[in-house]
C-alpha cells in the first residue's frame, strides 16, 4: 500500500478533491521522461479533475546522476523552484552533470551558493531518502516510473489515453 500524501513534505499541484496520480520517478530515466510529457498532457485534459504527485526513485546503479538530480530539484524545493526544477531536469534529460545542475539553478534565478550547500546536505537527501523508503514499503515499486491512482499501482501503459481511461473508472 501507498503512504499517504502528506501536504507538508510531498511535491502535489492540482485540487484536493480530484483524483490522484503518483509517481515514483527517476530524473535520468527515459520512461519516466515519457510518462512526465504524457501526465502533463493528462493534467491539460483535465485541469481541475486531476492532482499529481511526484517522488523520487533514482536507480543510482544504472543511472550515475539520477540521485543528484533528485538532490538538485529538493535543493530547488527549498527555495520554492521545485516545479521549475522538475521539468528542467526531464526536458534536459541527457545533461544532469555539476555544471549543468548548477547551470539550471542560475537559470531559474536560485541562490547558487545555498542550491550548492543544500544539495549535499542532510535535509535533502534525508528528504529523497523518504521517498525511496516510501516506494520500497509499497512492494510495488521495482523501477519506475511506477504510478498510483488514489493509491492504487496502475499496471497498465501510461500513455494519455490509458491514463485519461483509468482515472475515468
Amino acid at each position: 500500500m501507498m503512504q499517504p500524501l502528506d501536504e507538508a513534505i510531498d511535491h502535489v499541484r492540482g485540487p484536493g478533491a480530484a483524483r490522484l496520480i503518483v509517481e515514483y520517478g527517476d530524473y535520468e530515466c527515459p520512461y519516466s521522461r515519457r510518462a512526465f510529457r504524457e501526465i502533463e498532457q493528462v493534467e491539460r485534459r483535465l485541469r481541475d479533475g486531476v492532482r499529481f504527485a511526484f517522488r523520487h526513485f533514482p536507480l543510482n546503479e544504472i543511472h550515475p546522476h539520477a540521485l543528484a538530480a533528485s538532490a538538485a530539484a529538493e535543493a530547488a524545493a527549498l527555495q520554492r523552484q521545485f516545479w521549475a526544477m522538475h521539468e528542467l531536469l526531464f526536458h534536459r534529460q541527457s545533461a544532469l552533470d555539476e555544471d549543468d545542475l548548477r547551470r539550471y539553478a542560475a537559470d531559474l534565478e536560485l541562490d547558487v551558493a545555498l542550491f550548492d550547500s543544500d544539495r549535499v546536505g542532510v535535509d535533502v537527501l534525508g528528504r529523497v531518502r523518504r521517498d525511496v523508503e516510501s516506494g520500497i514499503a509499497t512492494g510495488e515499486v521495482q523501477g519506475t516510473p511506477t504510478l498510483f491512482i488514489d493509491g492504487i499501482v496502475h499496471l497498465g501503459p501510461y500513455d494519455v489515453s490509458s491514463l485519461m481511461e483509468a482515472l475515468a473508472r
